[in-house]
């Protein structure tokens, strides 16, 4: 299905676009099942705070097999000949298991002292020693995925990306077999038992091509250092950059510890949820361009290069700007649909709903910075994303601690805050700061990519301004149109029922969009047009790198 040669950047971008709708779909079925079965509470306080050192532990050390760092060097490899690949993904994978074994090994005696430090309101739950105990099971997740990810740049290099882009829906499945049947039988450790099951199967999917090519590694004492040398060297700015977010999210889900019982859960749950338009998006677009951007770059065609970018940003905001607006419009209906089950009540469903709203405002900017982040990966430019994505990191922190203390401090703000996202008058609001500090964090992320980009090659204003205006002019009437059929659907169907708040939000919404698209086609709008060549052009055939998994 995948082997044909690709035709463009929109037809990759729709097709990673099209694997990651489907493993979020997934995502979403394993959220509902873990908000039904357990709501808002401290069993799942403790689950996703269990998360957080093997997290860590995979963005700093398992990037060392980056499938985007490891392409390149399987690629010249394979130019060398003989036994050049095998004894490359050999001393790769001795490397990195005897990192694995010391630095687990390290962290597996260490977890609950790290556990104390970085969760200072779980030490007095009940549900303390099993923190600890799913904490150390899951750091055998790092280390599958890390192989994961050095046998996806095999089969990538070969072509068989529907191997490595199969993985996250494996992976996503093992989590949900987790909590139908290992749940049931070992509590609350076959929850992290399905979590290991998933990434051990994001794994063995490739291990039959891998010794088919006879490329499955061994263990050598003596491996080629200068190798490894090499891609360190390259993957080490990738590496901090992702291991600052990691740390900020996990400064953020401490504070989350001492508010309200279940504000881990509320934050994580919202997070999850948007982050399925910023995989179909922001992701999607920015994997796509990668390869063309690279290549633009190395042979000196610098203006076909702005050219891509700007035509990336022109889609990248188009798709985004309606998307914040229906998401922030339809809140409730899509918390509600999709975790509103079980033990998970109304007031937990208010309450991610408002930390959805307040996630999915920077959506726009969280799939620019992406993008921002590749296009200066292609041009070599390591440090610039280094330093923007280390500021990020401080600045979701600051921010978060800042507007904590707002919030408690002044009441007329936290009333405001409130009132604006509906929450009156229910425990547990404080919680909603710590995604407004990430968005507001974030936007200043982009703003600087976008500035230091103009700076360095020209002017994206004039270029994406119209795109802007039309996506912006558009999302609006959006969302005023899927408001106003909100409230007609209200005295049609029963919202008190599945089925009632399911065909509310859905006709709502597709209503909505379709006056939008209206609305672009009486102003001509360019990207529409694109976006019916691309459809023609049966973008299914295109030949792409599915994205790697970046966190756990």
């Amino acid at each position: 299905m995948l082997g044909g040669e690709i035709r463009g950047l929109h037809e990759a971008a729709y097709l990673l676009g099209f694997f990651a709708l489907f493993s979020q779909l997934l995502a979403l079925v394993r959220d509902r099942l873990l908000a039904g079965t357990f709501g808002a509470g401290n069993t799942l306080d403790i689950y996703y705070a269990s998360f957080r050192i093997p997290d860590i532990i995979f963005v700093s050390v398992a990037s060392l097999v980056s499938v985007y760092i490891l392409i390149p060097f399987f690629v010249e490899k394979e130019k060398e000949g003989g036994d050049a690949s095998r004894i490359f993904i050999s001393s790769l994978f001795s490397v990195f298991t005897g990192m694995m074994l010391v630095v687990s090994g390290v962290v597996f005696l260490l977890v609950p002292w790290l556990s104390r430090l970085l969760f200072p309101g779980l030490v007095d739950s009940p549900l303390f020693p099993e923190l600890i105990m799913l904490t150390r099971l899951l750091l055998l997740q790092p280390f599958f995925l890390g192989l994961s990810n050095l046998f996806g740049s095999v089969t990538q290099t070969r072509g068989r990306f529907l191997l490595y882009a199969s993985g996250p829906l494996l992976y996503n499945l093992g989590i949900i077999g987790g909590i139908l049947f290992l749940h049931p039988l070992f509590g609350i450790m076959g929850l992290a038992g399905g979590v290991v099951v998933g990434a051990a199967l994001h794994l063995l999917i490739q291990i039959p091509f891998i010794f088919s090519e006879g490329l499955f590694p061994r263990i050598i004492m003596r491996p080629y250092w200068n190798d490894i040398r090499r891609v360190v060297v390259l993957s080490l700015p990738r590496t901090l950059a992702l291991s600052a977010n990691q740390l900020a999210l996990v400064v953020l889900l401490g504070f989350a510890s001492v508010l309200a019982v279940g504000s881990i859960t509320i934050f994580n749950l919202a997070f999850n949820l948007q982050s399925v338009p910023l995989s179909i998006i922001g992701v999607s677009y920015s994997v796509a361009a990668f390869p063309t951007l690279a290549r633009l770059f190395t042979t000196g065609e610098r203006a076909l290069f702005f050219e891509q970018m700007v035509s990336s940003i022109r889609h990248i905001i188009f798709w985004s700007l309606p998307a914040v607006v229906l998401f922030v419009v339809l809140r409730a209906q899509i918390v509600r649909v999709i975790l509103g089950v079980g033990a998970f009540d109304w007031t937990e469903t208010r309450l991610v709903a408002a930390a959805l709203a307040l996630f999915v405002i920077s959506l726009v900017a969280q799939s620019l910075s992406l993008l921002f982040v590749r296009g200066y990966y292609a041009t070599g430019n390591t440090r610039i994303p280094l330093i923007i994505n280390l500021l990020g990191a401080i600045g979701i922190v600051v921010f978060s601690i800042a507007l904590l203390k707002l919030f408690t401090l002044m009441p007329t703000f936290r009333f405001f805050m409130e009132a604006l996202l509906r929450v009156e008058g229910i425990e547990g609001t404080a919680v909603l700061m710590l995604p407004f500090g990430y968005s507001l964090a974030l936007f200043l992320n982009a703003l600087a990519f976008w500035f230091l980009f103009q700076r360095n090659f020209s002017s994206l204003w004039a270029a994406v301004s119209q795109t802007i205006l039309h996506s912006f002019g558009s999302a609006i009437v959006m969302g005023f149109s899927a408001h106003f059929f909100l409230s007609i659907f209200d005295n049609i169907f029963d919202i008190n029922t599945f089925m009632g708040i399911f065909l509310q939000g859905l006709l709502s919404g597709l209503l909505g969009i379709i006056v939008g698209i209206t609305l672009l086609f009486l102003l001509r709008n360019k990207e529409i047009r694109e976006i019916s060549n691309t459809v023609h052009h049966k973008f299914w055939k295109s030949k792409v790198v599915a994205p790697e998994q970046e966190s756990i």
